[in-house]
């Protein structure tokens, strides 16, 4: 916006000098004096406007903690910065469902998303809000994405997953007993039972997100 000012300025030196050949005495005085000051209270005020619409996006946007590879907060970031590759890692939470066959529960990603939609899926994902508890986060996203309300979950330790736009603390859980599943649609747009034939299979046919192909190879191969 500096840069904008100085222009401004030189455009007006410009057409001060030149109005001076061009221009009666009338127009010149309007120019070289009330025209500089129009212009300067037009950019100060375009400027006040752009600050308050960011000022209001950014207090609309949600707000996630920033976290070091411990897991202890740090600061706090929008959502929308989080994802913007600025690389501030921030905590996310998964889990996985196995049935009694070892068969992996996933969720085919919303066509809706901004992020790699329609892509199959961790069965549960997503962050953790800022003042929120682990446990409270997966929760959460387990109701929103699956319905479930009741399940036992245990922690497969975390790990720092990095994608092109951001980079995540990731808290993964693998769950072997919940309720009934039902889909939320405005969040997953179908969802099933794979076996570890069928993953492996279609790894190389472009159809689950790279986090999923990490996480599986990662954990839930060794998970019997």
């Amino acid at each position: 916006m500096l840069r904008l000012l100085f222009y401004l300025l030189v455009l007006h030196t410009v057409l001060a000098f030149t109005s001076a050949f061009i221009f009666d005495e009338e127009i010149h005085q309007f120019i070289e004096g009330p025209l500089l000051y129009i212009l300067i209270v037009l950019f100060f005020l375009t400027l006040f406007v752009k600050n308050r619409l960011l000022a209001k996006a950014a207090s609309q946007d949600e707000w996630l903690p920033i976290v070091n590879e411990k897991g202890e907060v740090v600061g706090k970031a929008t959502r929308r910065s989080c994802h913007s590759g600025s690389m501030l890692l921030h905590p996310v939470v998964h889990l996985h469902l196995i049935n009694e066959q070892g068969d992996i529960y996933l969720q085919k990603r919303s066509m809706k998303k901004n992020f790699l939609p329609g892509m199959w899926d961790t069965a549960v994902g997503g962050h953790v809000a800022l003042g929120e508890k682990i446990e409270d986060a997966l929760k959460r996203e387990t109701f929103e994405e699956l319905g479930i309300t009741k399940f036992k979950a245990r922690f497969l330790g975390s790990y720092v997953w990095e994608s092109s736009c951001e980079r995540e603390l990731v808290f993964p859980f693998l769950c072997t007993s919940h309720d009934a599943i039902h889909i939320n649609n405005d969040e997953v747009d179908e969802g099933r039972f794979w076996s570890r034939k069928e993953i492996e299979q279609n790894a190389a046919a472009n159809i689950f997100t790279p986090n999923f192909l990490h996480e599986y190879n990662r954990l839930l191969k060794k998970i019997k």
